[in-house]
């Protein structure tokens, strides 16, 4: 038997997955590393904490491993998108990593459309200037650190710097680079204009390449601490959420995905380069060659589960939590929660706005709060539907990955809320799954990564919307669309009193 190695390096832990010619996984090792909060909208990590728990995580799997190491014969990577690495002349880091949902550059988003033009930018980009995205990480970097800036030779994302340090080689694929800002969407290569516009060599960008693309082998060193074989083959891999669209068979049209994790994410299939959506949704590369997605965001989609667990019930598991949650009946006896912990992104690209609880009631215990986070989380998603279904896309049918789909009435929840049919996977670690995809297409062992999906992907259970669920959640959502507005003024004035 034949396997291959998917690495998620997202932005609480590297998951790393062992999965044979079946699609089978056979092994998974996680590994934990910490986020670095300095002040209210930092968010920044140690590359290196990836370098050692990545290796440490492989040690553990190849440990467990009673097969021929040499049977392991490819290795792909999913990563957390639009983080900010900088290297020096000699490939050295000159900072820690700021990561996707650091907010501290405002200013230099609003520079980019002063420079750049609103319209311009998505023309050439497909994305509006986030706080997120890296190009606002460069600018800050270039205006508060000049000193660093000066010793900045390549700029790498968290995936393709990991990668780096197990082959020695640099690159970045097009659909991280999708996130970056500086890609020019549709003629997938570096826009020569953006960079003459802010001052940046094209050096300062790793070359381009595919996906599925081999990109190298493990350096010895590396080898010897994880016990790799030195001729597994390394593969480009892909972001986070192209890679959840992979390892949940999103690969043809009409094609959508639900996933959440830290952020949550509602995804779908593109095969044009042409469409509008007037920046309310990101528009990326697909690490499928030559095809496209369209995704809206909820920046704290599971972290606000895990805020909420964390600050009311530490020592609790997730399952005692939710307990309860399936008895109380759409809309928490009129509870309702906005996920905007860190901000929010679809469908308002803001940084101040901050969550609330609405409605609070006497009679409300706390598994009617546990139930209306998992509400208000569901509602954001719904935002990022609604602009599909408003641009003409038919959603029916959406595969539901990530922490949402570990939990029954949260399934149904989703059913309900979208008004659609939810299907679970047998496996529900996307990026993973679709790191170890790349890996396996790359190998030669399937033709496409969609005829490799028929082997590696199979749905577990189903669940229907239940009609009087969609009729009261229609107008609870029309109330929940109303938070945002009434509460925006309020929390930029709540502003200057965050530590």
């Amino acid at each position: 038997m034949k396997y291959v190695i998917g690495v998620d390096l997202g932005t609480s832990a590297v998951k790393i997955l062992l999965v044979n010619q079946n699609g089978e996984v056979c092994n998974e090792v996680s590994k934990s590393y910490p986020l670095i909060i300095e002040k209210s909208g930092y968010s920044e990590q140690d590359p290196e904490e990836w370098v050692e728990k990545t290796a440490a995580g492989l040690a553990e799997l190849i440990e467990q491993f009673d097969g021929d190491v040499k049977d392991i014969e490819g290795f792909s990577f999913s990563g957390q998108m639009h983080g900010l690495v900088l290297l020096d002349e000699d490939n050295q880091v000159l900072r820690k990593a700021i990561l996707w949902n650091d907010t501290r550059t405002t200013k230099q988003c609003q520079e980019i459309y002063k420079v750049v033009g609103n319209k311009r930018l998505l023309e050439i980009t497909k994305n509006p200037a986030l706080e997120g995205f890296t190009l606002p990480k460069i600018l800050w970097v270039k205006e508060e650190e000049p000193q660093i800036f000066e010793r900045a030779r390549v700029f790498m994302l968290p995936k393709d710097y990991l990668r780096y340090r197990m082959t020695g080689n640099i690159h970045m694929d097009y659909s991280d680079a999708a996130g970056t800002l500086l890609l020019n969407v549709a003629k997938r290569e570096w826009s020569s204009e953006l960079l003459e516009l802010f001052g940046l060599p094209l050096e300062f960008c790793p070359p381009l390449v595919e996906s599925h693309d081999f990109v190298g082998t493990v350096k010895a060193e590396f080898a010897h601490a994880t016990g790799l074989s030195e001729a597994v083959k390394v593969f480009a891999g892909g972001a986070d959420n192209a890679c959840g669209a992979i390892g949940s068979g999103i690969l043809s049209e009409g094609k959508t995905l639900c996933s959440i994790g830290t952020s949550g994410v509602v995804l779908s299939y593109e095969e044009r380069n042409d469409l509008d959506f007037e920046g309310k949704v990101h528009y990326f590369n697909h690490s499928e060659e030559d095809t496209y997605y369209t995704m809206g965001v909820t920046l704290a989609a599971g972290y606000s589960l895990s805020w909420f667990k964390d600050t009311f019930a530490k020592e609790e598991a997730f399952d005692q939590l939710l307990a309860g949650v399936d008895e109380v009946p759409a809309g928490s006896n009129g509870l309702l929660f906005t996920p905007y912990l860190v901000g929010e992104r679809t469908p308002h690209a803001d940084s101040t706005i901050r969550s609330s609880f609405i409605g609070v009631d006497a009679a409300h215990e706390r598994k009617h709060f546990a139930r209306a986070v998992l509400e208000g989380i569901t509602f954001s998603l719904n935002e990022s539907i609604e602009i599909f279904r408003n641009s003409g896309k038919t959603i029916d049918s959406i595969i539901s990955i990530g922490g949402g789909a570990k939990n029954e009435t949260w399934l149904q929840m989703q059913a309900d809320i979208f008004n659609a049919k939810i299907e679970k996977l047998t496996s529900e670690q996307g990026p993973g799954m679709g790191a170890a995809m790349l890996a396996a297409y790359g190998c030669g062992w399937y033709p496409s990564l969609k005829e490799c999906a028929q082997v590696f992907i199979q749905t577990s259970k189903t669940y229907h919307p239940i009609q009087e669920n969609v009729e009261a959640y229609r107008k609870l959502f029309a109330i929940y669309q109303q938070v945002y507005t009434h509460t925006k003024e309020l929390n930029e004035q709540l502003r200057p009193f965050r530590k």
